[in-house]
């Protein structure tokens, strides 16, 4: 196996010094050989890439690799959002994808991740398969070449999201920021054909991403916040890179963080709809506030969208998502998508504003503040981390006494105040995690303080 090639919590990304062409095929040569043990040699595979330069050539090594094994392969006309290739998976009956996508990352960067048949991530033990398969591509002797076609998978994904989403949009006013990412076209047009009067932020290709990466944080977004009061805009959306994050700006806030995007959007959902939520260990408990206003129950996961879609399965959730801006639906592939995500936001801010709605919330449940901080870490050293931590957790943490303990990924520290405490590693960096919430900036501050306290001296 080439140690170069480790597929993290969302595919294998690297910079292209080391993401080469001849590891891109070894990946494709490793997926055929995947597929094969699964039963589904010889099927349909799709092949997805997001924007950057180098992505389509990539997409056409790997096609080229399975169609050698005897696989036909798909590809998307123009580079394309990843949850669209991971939607016509499903739709197509297709033996899984493999998508050329780095996601938010700089341009300096590519990666490939493989979405199985069902269109949702995919889990350790079926990237660990393809990790135990690599090698230089080998046609298969047995096999008939398969057919390269390219084919439209842009029209089937906004027709399922209009049938899922009740979206009229007659009247709201929306400024769209792809941030030179493989959303542009597609989410604007989605709005647009929904109703909305969309301006266009950052639409055009740019290899460079315009000189920041495509990641929809408060930072990178200033540029929608002042578009947004410049339009007089009801609401600001962007997508990150391969547009299967979503972010949303509000005129009053400006950036609306994850979490409260989150406990808005589904408590808009429950006024017509029922069913739990999940979210990761990481993401704020307002959602729980929010379901229980409703009757509703929360499942917490491990951190990574993998897992919300294994438990949305598991509980017929209506809404699964993540502190980190993926999201998904009832309905939908199980696969966070940042397009279907800004139709459902939209359709929200019609019914009524960001703004308000977070406004309401926070008077109904009251407000939360959440932050993270990072402890260097080895990779090496992160496992014994952890399972130094089971016993050096304190039975109170910065004055106030232990609730309880989650120890789904790393340890969550429940605190009697209703605050919390997170110590996870790092699935992309050497890195520990250390996140909290509170009421208060000063309470996450001396919580942050006292985890990173807990942490230092174990590594």
């Amino acid at each position: 196996m080439d140690d170069a090639i480790a597929f993290g919590t969302d595919g294998w990304r690297a910079t292209l010094d080391v993401f080469t062409t001849p590891r891109v095929r070894a990946v494709a040569q490793a997926t055929a050989d995947h597929l094969a043990d699964v039963e589904r040699a010889g099927e349909t595979v799709a092949v997805g890439y997001d924007a950057r330069p180098t992505s389509r050539d990539f997409a056409e090594e790997i096609a080229d690799v399975l169609a050698a094994n005897g696989h036909d392969v798909v590809l998307p006309e123009r580079d394309c959002p990843t949850p669209l290739v991971a939607h016509a998976i499903v739709e197509r009956d297709l033996a899984g994808a493999l998508v050329v996508t780095a996601s938010h990352n700089p341009p300096e960067y590519n990666g490939v991740k493989f979405i199985p048949a069902d269109g949702a991530p995919a889990l350790p033990h079926v990237t660990e398969a393809i990790e135990a398969h690599l090698r230089p591509p080998v046609a298969d002797p047995d096999a008939e070449r398969g057919d390269v076609a390219e084919v439209d998978l842009v029209t089937p994904h906004a027709e399922h999201c209009r049938d899922l989403v009740d979206a009229d949009l007659d009247g709201l006013s929306v400024v769209y920021d792809a941030m030179h990412g493989s959303g542009r076209g597609v989410t604007d047009r989605l709005l647009e054909a929904a109703g909305a009067d969309v301006e266009r932020l950052r639409c055009e290709r740019d290899a460079e991403f315009g000189g920041t990466p495509p990641d929809p944080d408060d930072a990178n977004l200033q540029g929608l916040a002042l578009a947004v009061q410049e339009h007089d805009a009801d609401l600001g959306i962007a997508n990150d890179g391969d547009a299967d994050r979503i972010a949303v700006v509000t005129p009053e806030r400006g950036f609306l963080d994850e979490n409260r995007f989150f406990a808005a959007t589904y408590d808009y959902l429950l006024e017509t709809r029922s069913g739990p939520a999940v979210r990761t260990v990481s993401t704020s408990s307002l959602v729980d506030r929010v379901a229980e206003a409703h009757g509703e129950d929360v499942y917490e996961t491990a951190v990574g969208f993998k897992w919300i879609a294994e438990e949305m399965k598991e509980r017929d959730a209506l809404m699964g998502g993540e502190e980190s801006g993926g999201f998904s639906v009832r309905g939908h592939v199980r696969e966070k998508d940042g397009v279907l995500m800004a139709l459902v936001a939209a359709a929200a801010a019609a019914a009524e504003s960001y703004d308000e709605r977070a406004a309401r919330l926070a008077a109904e449940h009251g407000d939360v503040v959440q932050s993270k901080v990072s402890v260097d870490c080895p990779d090496d050293r992160k496992a014994a981390v952890v399972r130094e931590l089971a016993d050096a957790l304190p039975e109170t943490v910065a004055g106030v006494n232990v609730a309880g303990v989650n120890d789904a990924d790393g340890f969550k520290v429940r605190l009697a105040d209703d605050s919390w405490l997170l110590v996870r590693p790092s699935g992309t960096e050497p890195k520990m995690r250390v996140y909290a919430e509170a009421d208060s900036d000063e309470r996450v501050r001396e919580l942050l303080d006292a985890g990173r306290d807990l942490v230092e001296p174990l590594v």
